[in-house]
Order: C-alpha cells, then structure tokens, then sequence
C-alpha cells in the first residue's frame, strides 16, 4: 500500500494540494486506518502419525461354534489420509465396507482357539485441521454438495428421539437466541450446549449419548454433548451427523491412547458441513469460537453414525457406535482387549 501512496502523491502538483494530501495520509496512519494488504488465509495444520491397535480376543465360552470379530480402521476422507495399513493377525480377515464409508477388519474362525486371538494393525495417518470458517469470517464458508445420505443425518437415533418434547425444546433455544437461519439456528444450539452443560464423567449414564440424560443431567463426556447438539439440529430441520475415533495429546510425541473422543457437525446449502466441537469447548473456554467452525488435527476418524450394522451383519442389535474392537460368540458379545498407541512422524515441509 505504501507503493499506491508514493504513486498517489507523485501524481499531484506540488503546492497546497499536495502538502494537504501528505496530512491526510499521516493522519490515516496514525489512526490505523490506512490501507493494509489483507492476511493470507490460515493454512490447516496436519499431523502425521503412525497408529498401532491390538485386539485380544479370550478364548470363547466351550462349546462355541463361531466366533467373529470386528476392528475398527481409520479411513481416507477430506480430513484424513490413512496409508501402510499392515494387518497381522493369525487366522485370514477381510477389509470391509460398511455404512457411510465406515471401514472394518472382519474375520470368522471356523474352528475354536484353545489360547485368546490377537489381532494387530499400524497405519500412518494425516490427519488435517477441519477449517470451514475463513479466520475472521464466520458464516462466510465454502458451500459444498449434500452428502448422500442427508436424509439419515434428519433422522433420529435409539438414544435421540425426535418428539415432541425435543422439538420443543429446540424451538424454544433458537427463539431465545433470535436465531432464524439455519447457520444462526446451529450457533444458538451450540452456544447452549456449551454454556450450559459441564463436561463430567462421574456417577452412571453418561458417555451412552442419551440426549435426555443430557437434558435431565446437564453434564457428561463427548457422546452426551453432540447428542444434544445433533438431536437439538435434526428437530429443526437442520442435517447433523456423528464422528468417532481417538484423540490425540496436544503434544507431539508417543504414547498409549487411553479412550474416545466424537465431535459433530452439521450441513446447510450456503456453508456446506460445518464442524463443531462442544465438549471441547466446555474444556477450553478460549476455544470456544474456534471449535465452532473447526476439528483441530489433534484427533483420528475411525467411524461415522450411530445404531450401526457392521459389515457383515452382526447378529446383535446395531452398535451405539462403532470406535472398539467387537466380537460375538455364537452372536453373543465377547469382552475385547484393545491397546491403541501412537507416534508422531517428523514430515518435511
């Protein structure tokens, strides 16, 4: 801007004109307000990472005829980039495919183990900040088509039943908010979620992702914050879907993956899918915008949706949702071991 200005001044006749105009442009300075190049936009931030699972199936119950085991594998999205999947495991397993992309080791021992099943992989995986906001700029986002599965992001889950009750309550979120978009609508929601539930895993209920434990309780883990939020969204009319998978520390480094973490989003026609993070932000106050708007890099997907069918079916009832290994003896669930671990790669810029 300091070019266009010499350019500017130059082009006048020196005298009053000029001497008045060298004021004016002091005077913007001073005051802040002279022309400043606008700031680049913020590249997402990646973490690269090798991650390691093993499952320990015990040995079944005697007499057991089929015993099938499911895991869990990161898969390739827009946010993530999964590649060297290495699977050891002692009897032969399929890769599958289920629901809405979710990806699944399986395999079917035809015969009973007399000593308990283990079952490795390691994957390296990019995982990229999600950014849906330009910085500064909330709302103005990129649009992007509708999933092709909107209509189950509409509709509701065993454990977020879409009655009366839940709608009302949503409405009544919104109209005290003066929210009439369905962007300023996801705002509100989300504003109320964090504001008025306490991220707190004691006592029994939380972590199932009950919306009206979340209603009646106020406080619980991730599954609890994001059934509120998504239920709250889909009573509106407003599409909004379910992740799961691993959190990662903030610090760079190795280490044992002890539990879960699920996060949210949801879709209209001018943003696209927006990500949002309610738990987070009810940890990390500071963050609280941030997590409106964007996933940090700090975490990997492993699976999409709740109430699933694996892939193959399951002979169970559908799984609230899919994030841990998941055996069935003869269709009855089998108690798995798992270990998950990672280590972050050094990548060139």
């Amino acid at each position: 801007m300091l070019f266009h200005s010499y350019v500017f001044l130059s082009a006048l006749p020196s005298g009053p004109s000029r001497r008045l105009a060298r004021l004016g442009l002091a005077l913007l300075t001073a005051a802040g307000l002279a022309f400043t190049p606008p700031a680049p936009p913020k590249a997402p931030r990646v973490r690269t990472f090798t991650l390691r699972c093993q499952a320990t199936v015990p040995v079944p119950p005697a007499g057991t005829h089929a015993l099938d085991l499911w895991v869990p594998v990161p898969h390739n999205d827009p946010s993530q980039t999964v590649a060297d999947l290495q699977v050891e495991s002692p009897v032969p397993y399929k890769i599958e495919r289920g629901a809405f992309g979710n990806t699944m080791l399986h395999l079917r021992l035809p015969a009973m183990p007399t000593a308990p099943l283990v079952l490795r992989f390691t994957a390296r995986v990019s995982r990229r900040e999600h950014l849906n906001f330009p910085a500064g700029q909330p709302g103005k986002s990129r649009p992007a088509p509708a999933d092709p599965d909107q209509a189950r992001w509409l509709a509701p889950d065993r454990l977020v039943p879409l009655d009366p009750q839940i709608r009302q309550q949503a409405r009544e979120v919104v109209e005290q908010a003066g929210a009439k978009t369905d962007l300023d609508q996801a705002r509100a929601i989300y504003q109320h979620v964090v504001g008025t539930m306490t991220y707190d895993k004691s006592g029994q209920g939380w972590g199932r992702g009950d919306i009206y434990y979340a209603c009646d309780v106020r406080r619980g883990n991730c599954t609890d914050f994001h059934a509120l939020f998504i239920g709250y969204c889909r009573a509106l009319g407003i599409p909004a879907r379910f992740s799961i998978g691993l959190p990662l520390p903030a610090g760079r480094g190795k280490g044992e993956i002890k539990g879960y973490h699920c996060w949210a989003e949801f879709f209209t026609p001018q943003t696209g899918w927006v990500p949002i993070d309610a738990s987070e932000a009810a940890k990390d106050p500071a963050r609280r915008d941030y997590f409106f708007g964007a996933h940090d890099e700090n975490r990997v997907e492993f699976s999409r949706g709740r109430d699933l069918t694996l892939t193959p079916a399951q002979a169970g009832p559908p799984l609230n949702y899919f994030v841990f290994p998941y055996a069935e003896a003869d269709g009855k669930p089998l108690e798995v071991e798992r270990v998950y671990e990672f280590e972050d790669l050094a990548v060139a810029p």
